[in-house]
């Protein structure tokens, strides 16, 4: 039970931090750069998780770890970013974004609703909400399918992490 816990408290976490650290910077080339540079870090946890999976006896435990810290973490960052943005540039958006409105819109932009409530008006805002948007599709077409052949490859490599496998007095071989 505790180790199901883990990936809940590491979401848990992340919202807590973008809601606790200070987000105090206007948004300029420098805060287009941390964008650029915390997408590359998530890529470079993202593949260290894929790694982990490969390596784990319980590649699917792993693997929800893995989309538990991946997923929230990259719709974090660009709430942040649409929060920095709207504090730099008023009126980029159909209305004032705090930082649950910037988090709503993130996740409404990456669930593909689109309620209409919020909007990118500026230039810079529709640039990064599309930049949103194609991450979007790669971090679900691409890393979901990447996860779960790293999850297939981990089982085949150990058949007793597989249901059913040999795991010793009564194993559920699930993880």
């Amino acid at each position: 039970m505790s180790v199901a816990l883990r990936p809940i408290g590491t979401a848990t976490a992340l919202v807590l931090a973008y809601y606790l650290l200070p987000l105090n910077e206007r948004f300029e080339g420098s805060t287009a750069v941390g964008l650029v540079l915390g997408l590359a870090a998530v890529a470079a946890l993202f593949t260290w998780q894929i790694r982990s999976i490969l390596r784990s006896s319980r590649p699917r435990l792993r693997a929800v770890e893995a989309l538990a810290t991946t997923v929230p973490l990259f719709l974090l960052l660009f709430a942040a970013t649409y929060y920095l943005l709207d504090q730099a540039e008023p009126g980029g958006f159909t209305e004032p974004l705090g930082r649950t409105d910037s988090l709503y819109f993130a996740l409404t932009v990456f669930s593909t609703v689109g309620f209409g409530d919020i909007a990118p008006r500026a230039e810079s805002a529709r640039i990064v909400t599309m930049a949103q948007m194609a991450g979007d599709i790669l971090l679900v077409g691409v890393a979901a399918h990447v996860v779960v052949g790293a999850v297939q490859s981990a089982l085949a490599r150990d058949p007793s992490t597989a249901p059913g496998g040999a795991r010793g007095s009564g194993g559920t071989g699930r993880g």
